[in-house]
């Protein structure tokens, strides 16, 4: 299995951002990238 890079306080902040009504879809986007950051290696199938 794959582990994720993405450290807590980062993912808490980028979290706190998705959640936010107030931000605009360019720092959503960032926000989910960081989320979706993951350590490269083995493929899954």
């Amino acid at each position: 299995m794959v582990e994720k890079v993405t450290g807590k306080v980062t993912s808490s902040v980028a979290s706190k951002v998705l959640k936010d009504r107030r931000t605009n879809v360019r720092n959503k986007t960032a926000a989910a990238s960081i989320l979706s950051q993951r350590e490269k290696g083995r493929k899954e199938k």
